[in-house]
């Protein structure tokens, strides 16, 4: 991969704009002006709504933390995202998703034994990502196991963190280290 896009810009050069997004990161539960926001910094507006809709995704939707951050790895592996991967990975785990399933997942394949509740985040993102919208069965599914809002918060999981997917893609945000996203076999299309 080649240098970084949009690297961090040295807080004395901030606008007064970017400051004030800046300082509300860093305020919040991230607590630091991590990967993600660090290309955003440069539209200090759209960095802001993102966030907080991220705050909202992460730390309060409607699935938990277990399967929202079982969804933010499959999103990480739709996109070939390195540093999602490598910062959703370990809390994954330590928010209980199975070593099995992230390893299936890196590797783009449907983790063989998924509890039902996991089975329906799982057939939700495969489908809005590979085929841009979801069947009766998996909208019903996600409706039973979540309610009409886990359901939007889902899809919303997915959106949120493909925008953030794309956004570090472009900038060629590197990795802060961690967890290795698996490279996916030539002519794979990148989805488990």
């Amino acid at each position: 991969m080649s240098a970084d896009r949009l690297p961090p810009i040295p807080p004395a050069q901030w606008s007064a704009a970017q400051r004030r997004e800046a300082e509300a990161v860093i305020a919040g539960p991230r607590g630091a002006l991590l990967s993600p926001f660090v290309p955003l910094l440069r539209s200090p507006e759209l960095m802001g709504h993102a966030q907080r809709m991220g705050e909202y995704l992460r730390y309060r939707s409607a699935l938990g933390q277990r399967l929202s951050e079982l969804a933010i790895l499959l999103v990480a592996r739709a996109w070939s995202q390195p540093v999602e991967w490598a910062i959703h990975a370990p809390i994954a785990a330590r928010e209980g998703v199975a070593p099995e399933t992230i390893a299936a997942i890196g590797a783009g394949r449907r983790p063989p034994a998924l509890a039902a509740d996991e089975a329906v985040v799982f057939d939700l993102c495969d489908e809005l990502e590979r085929d841009r919208q979801v069947t009766d069965a998996t909208w019903t599914a996600a409706v039973r196991h979540f309610g009409e809002q886990g359901a939007i918060d889902l899809i919303g999981l997915v959106g949120y963190y493909g925008l953030l997917a794309m956004v570090m893609n472009a900038a060629r945000t590197p990795s802060p280290g961690g967890p290795e996203l698996p490279a996916m076999p030539a002519g794979s299309d990148h989805r488990p």
